[in-house]
């Protein structure tokens, strides 16, 4: 529902602008609007006129095409017009490292809610499943009792579906599984009965409803800011795909190959994937160049010791 959404809305934009600055129509816009001409002309508006990030052409763009393929296939007519707007290229993006929080920081942050309550120790069960499988927000919500497999089998796992109703099965770490059975046993006392019951949810007229993404990332936020003042590392927006993020590219530096972390994320191709991950850190980049000199004393990075990190804090 989400990328429907999207493509409408790219969709509604692009035929504004053949109204406003082409002068056609609503309901006289046809198919000759979507020629080379006028979509060449739509990316260079947006982004001259309208000062839209290059990314944010680029998706609208994207739309286009997907809405042109489809006609193609529909109407072999149209093949020329599909052919046409795929000519035109996207508009280069300057690639940005991937933000991710430090392991001291995700430690911080999963020590924060207090578990003498019953609703903390919801909260905790929830942020540890997020990190340990790596889930999307609409994917934690979405789990029931019937997606979890951890009794009677030698390799525990939770099944989650993703964009477009695609499941895919995530092994569950030893102690995430234990946590999972407390959990069970304070919450869901007898899963037999309802194997289609939200496995995180919040109490409203007596009955459980489960979480929106709305409520999770909320939750999120508020457990962040109380999770600062005690950890400087913790960044001042977490949100739900940081987690993600985070615990994707931890699996990276450990050494796990980029198509089974495909598999975890649900990517449907392994280059999205290479495109967030694929890329060597500071600290990577670091610990390679001791192991090529290992008679080479091992010293602590300039950008870790606490001196140049008060130097640089205070520079004007």
């Amino acid at each position: 529902p989400h990328t429907i959404a999207s493509y409408k809305q790219s969709m509604t934009c692009y035929i504004n602008y053949l109204e406003s600055q082409w002068g056609i129509e609503r309901q006289r816009v046809s198919f000759d609007g979507f020629g080379r001409k006028q979509v060449k002309a739509y990316l260079v508006w947006m982004n001259e006129v309208q000062h839209l990030a290059a990314k944010t052409c680029n998706l609208r763009l994207t739309a286009l095409k997907s809405f042109m393929e489809y006609s193609a296939d529909e109407d072999i007519t149209l093949v020329a017009n599909y052919n046409e707007v795929c000519s035109v290229h996207g508009m280069k993006e300057c690639k940005k490292t991937i933000l991710y929080m430090s392991r001291e920081a995700v430690a911080a942050l999963l020590k924060t809610p207090k578990t003498d309550t019953k609703k903390g120790r919801r909260d905790r069960m929830m942020f540890i499943l997020l990190y340990d499988t790596a889930a999307r927000a609409q994917e934690l919500v979405d789990i029931q009792l019937a997606n979890l497999h951890i009794n009677h089998v030698k390799a525990p796992f939770i099944t989650l579906t993703g964009k477009g109703n695609k499941c895919r099965n995530v092994p569950l770490m030893e102690k995430t599984v234990a946590h999972i059975h407390h959990y069970l046993q304070e919450f869901h006392p007898h899963p037999d009965t309802a194997g289609d019951a939200p496995l995180f949810y919040s109490m409203r007229d007596g009955q459980p409803h489960a979480l929106s993404t709305d409520s999770l990332n909320l939750l999120l936020g508020q457990y962040a800011n109380r999770a600062r003042s005690g950890c400087t590392e913790i960044p001042n927006h977490v949100h739900c795909h940081l987690i993600r993020k985070t615990r994707a590219m931890t699996l990276y530096q450990q050494g796990m190959p980029l198509t089974i972390i495909m598999n975890m994320l649900g990517h449907e191709n392994l280059s999205t994937t290479s495109n967030f991950y694929a890329f060597a850190t500071t600290e990577m980049i670091h610990e390679a160049m001791i192991k090529t000199n290992p008679n080479a004393v091992a010293e602590a990075p300039i950008w870790k010791s606490e001196e140049f990190k008060k130097l640089m804090f205070s520079l004007d």
